[in-house]
């Protein structure tokens, strides 16, 4: 410790002690500063190289999935995979971020660290459809090197950064002047206007964006009220419902002609799901059910489409309801409801009943999963080469589908069902595995339907697919607040689903067919379904 009698007393003496202990106070800064430097790029590379890891990861486990897991599965792997993989993304770009600081920290310093980079995948250049904002930085009006002012521009470099401007409310008057006439003095006034709805306050796009924020992004119409206050345009969620509840009334003319067009198809997918709805105080469960148009994989040339309906409970006179005017093939689940479908004797003809094969594989997957029992894992492995066929043949003809299945899948299929009829025989009735068989061995006609029609796929994943958008919303609106507004909510996701199968922008399509629904003539309704639809033009002004 140094106290005043221990230092000297010579001028010169002190200036050097001075000296030496702002050099090794310097020495110990700079240190620290390049140890800080190294530590933040040490975590940033870490952190980079676990991303890395739980990105792939993420895609094996996605096409493992995507593939052959259940809905259920998608739902709790995928989803918590994203969830996890968008936080490893923040904390590797904030990890970077810190060593860049350190390192012009210890720049600063004159010490030599060089910051971390993360290896970066090839970015997307920046829509060319958007508009250009040029942004000129002034040039210097001297030479930095000679001081000269004689400067001339031999070239330019364009950074682009994508940048949000807050939409823009407003508010579209429609005037309808007066005239008098000289002559006769009578007084003329142009028509009113057609509005989407009765009470004309929104206008299409508004009851578009609203719609679709509801029903295809999940954003409850509370949430929607808040944001659009933070936007400074107060929409109570009273008004909010009633607009949707009027555009909903406004647009089921073409919810009916969709629902025709699904039950003229060759052949549908079927399948229904929970959806919560608020009784006095408590939820109880209703059902959505949905109905799958897609002729896409046997090269059909009618556009696929898909229609929802909502019931109270899970009787089978739901479906029965639904389907009354069909008759044909339908892809389903082993769901006893159906089993009035699929009688002889039903007006205006039987339901053929067509089984899923993803279905079978779920029952043998969970056991191969959790017990990694043998047999689960072979059937497994057999019914997987029944999917890659079926995989080269999609979007074949059904004649030529049908000629692939004899010549190769038939085959794999008898060699499964002796080897299920074999292994069933060697389990007690109690085991999981047995009653994994049971459930294909029991529907073996119905599981094997495909082969002799080309009309017909494996699975009932198109209808799976269709479902994932209520499962989706109902983890953000909780339940349904009625039983009407379950059926509103099958309308409009009828529209809206359909919309994306026939890859149209549900939105853009919902405003302009709310604009032109008013005075369009009732005999031209289809001009205006999702694939008949043509985009307007967008102004040269805009």
């Amino acid at each position: 410790m140094i106290t005043a009698d221990s230092l000297p007393d010579d001028v010169a003496t002190l200036k050097a002690l001075v000296l030496a202990g702002q050099a090794a106070l310097s020495d110990a800064t700079t240190a620290q500063l390049a140890a800080e430097a190294k530590a933040r790029n040490l975590e940033a590379e870490v952190r980079a190289r676990t991303l890395l890891i739980e990105q792939m990861k993420f895609t094996i486990a996605k096409l493992k999935h995507e593939q052959y897991g259940p809905s259920s599965e998608r739902a709790s792997v995928l989803e918590q995979l994203e969830l996890e993989l968008a936080d490893l993304e923040e904390d590797a770009s904030e990890a970077e971020a810190e060593a860049h600081l350190a390192a012009e920290r210890a720049k600063a310093a004159k010490v030599d660290v060089s910051p971390f980079e993360r290896r970066r995948p090839a970015r997307r250049p920046l829509p060319e459809h958007l508009p250009r904002e040029r942004i000129v930085h002034p040039a210097p009006a001297h030479c930095p090197c000679c001081g000269g002012d004689r400067l001339r521009k031999i070239g330019e470099d364009v950074t682009e950064t994508l940048e949000l401007v807050p939409r823009q409310w407003k508010v579209i008057q429609h005037v309808r002047e007066k005239f008098s006439c000289r002559a006769c003095e009578a007084i003329s006034q142009p028509p009113a206007p057609f509005h989407p709805i009765s009470r004309g306050r929104a206008g299409p796009r508004l009851l578009a964006h609203i719609l679709f924020a509801k029903y295809g992004l999940h954003l409850p119409l509370n949430r929607q009220s808040t944001t659009y206050a933070h936007e400074g345009v107060t929409l109570d969620v009273s008004t909010l419902a009633d607009w949707v509840g009027a555009a909903a009334a406004t647009l089921m003319p073409l919810v009916e002609v969709i629902k025709a067009h699904v039950l003229a198809g060759e052949r549908l997918h079927a399948d229904d799901t929970t959806v919560p709805v608020l009784a006095k105080g408590k939820t109880r469960t209703g059902r959505v059910w949905t109905y799958v148009r897609d002729d896409r994989p046997f090269a059909g040339h009618a556009p696929p489409a898909a229609m929802f309906f909502y019931s109270p409970n899970r009787t089978g006179a739901h479906p029965e309801t639904h389907l009354a005017g069909y008759a044909g093939p339908m892809q389903a689940d082993a769901y006893a409801g159906f089993d009035r479908l699929y009688e002889a004797a039903r007006k205006p003809g039987p339901i053929i009943e067509v089984g899923c094969w993803a279905h079978a594989r779920r029952k043998f997957f969970e056991i191969a999963r959790l017990k990694k029992a043998p047999i689960a894992i072979e059937a497994i492995a057999k019914i997987d080469a029944l999917f890659a066929i079926e995989r080269e043949i999609n979007g074949l003809p059904p004649h030529e589908r049908k000629a692939v299945r004899h010549a190769r899948s038939r085959p794999l299929v008898d060699e499964l069902h002796a080897f299920l009829r074999e292994r069933r025989a060697k389990l007690s009735g109690k085991s999981e595995t047995a009653k994994a068989i049971d459930y294909s061995l029991k529907r073996w006609q119905v599981f094997t339907r495909f082969i002799d029609d080309g009309r017909l796929c494996m699975t009932n994943n198109a209808a799976e697919r269709e479902l994932r958008a209520v499962a989706v919303g109902r983890k953000n609106w909780t339940f349904a607040g009625s039983d009407e507004g379950g059926r509103r909510a099958s309308a409009i996701y009828t529209l809206i689903q359909t919309a994306k199968l026939n890859d149209v922008d549900p939105q853009a399509w919902l405003a302009d067919v709310l604009a032109r629904l008013p005075d369009h003539p009732a005999s031209r309704i289809a001009d205006l379904l999702p694939w008949n639809w043509k985009h307007p033009a967008i102004p040269a002004a805009a």
